[in-house]
């Protein structure tokens, strides 16, 4: 039988990204935090993390927070509140610099998809780690997904509804980006005195 992962050491990461994405949205200060390349360009270097968390629009957000949701439901069991933030903020981080460097084409960035695919495959990777199919699944329908993006564009249902560009670019930084915390954390592993 499957049990909802309801401990509290398990709820707060989730429930603290999806309150505090919320909050942005409710007081409108997606203007002063969002990706905004030229806003970065002028000195406002927390943009490259802080737009991560803002939302074009109430979609947008129910979107990213069904993600945190089912990322929840799949994985909560492999974090606790510190290391579900360190996942948050290297994924975000990782994701907003490869924006900035590799898509000099996306000046406005905003939403959670990006580190959610980070934090869908880092976890995929925990499965496989623990030897579980599911995991095998995940990792390959996740990379499925990202690839056919790369091939056939994001898709104009989605963008209608978010009333924004779907940065699939963002979808891929942020996969890598899974796959980049997974080999830290095994690095950090290894090297850790017995």
């Amino acid at each position: 039988m499957f049990e909802l992962p309801t401990n509290k050491e398990y709820l707060i990461g989730p429930a603290s990204l999806a309150i505090l994405s919320t909050i942005l949205m409710l007081f409108g200060l997606g203007p002063h935090l969002d990706f905004d390349r030229n806003a970065i360009a002028d000195g406002e270097l927390w943009r490259i993390l802080s737009g991560q968390f803002t939302h074009s629009n109430w979609y947008h957000l129910m979107l990213n927070l069904l993600g945190i949701l089912f990322i929840w439901l799949l994985h909560a069991e492999y974090t606790r509140l510190r290391k579900y933030w360190l996942n948050v903020f290297f994924l975000g981080l990782f994701t907003g610099l490869m924006i900035l460097l590799f898509s000099p084409n996306i000046v406005v960035y905003t939403g959670l998809s990006g580190l959610l695919h980070g934090l869908i495959v880092w976890g995929a990777l925990e499965d496989i780690k623990r030897k579980l199919t599911t995991g095998y699944l995940l990792f390959i329908g996740v990379w499925a997904k990202v690839c056919w993006e790369q091939y056939a564009g994001a898709s104009a249902d989605v963008a209608k509804l978010i009333d924004s560009r779907v940065a699939i670019e963002a979808h891929l930084f942020g996969a890598v980006g899974g796959v980049v915390l997974a080999v830290i954390y095994l690095f950090y592993k290894t090297k850790k005195p017995a």
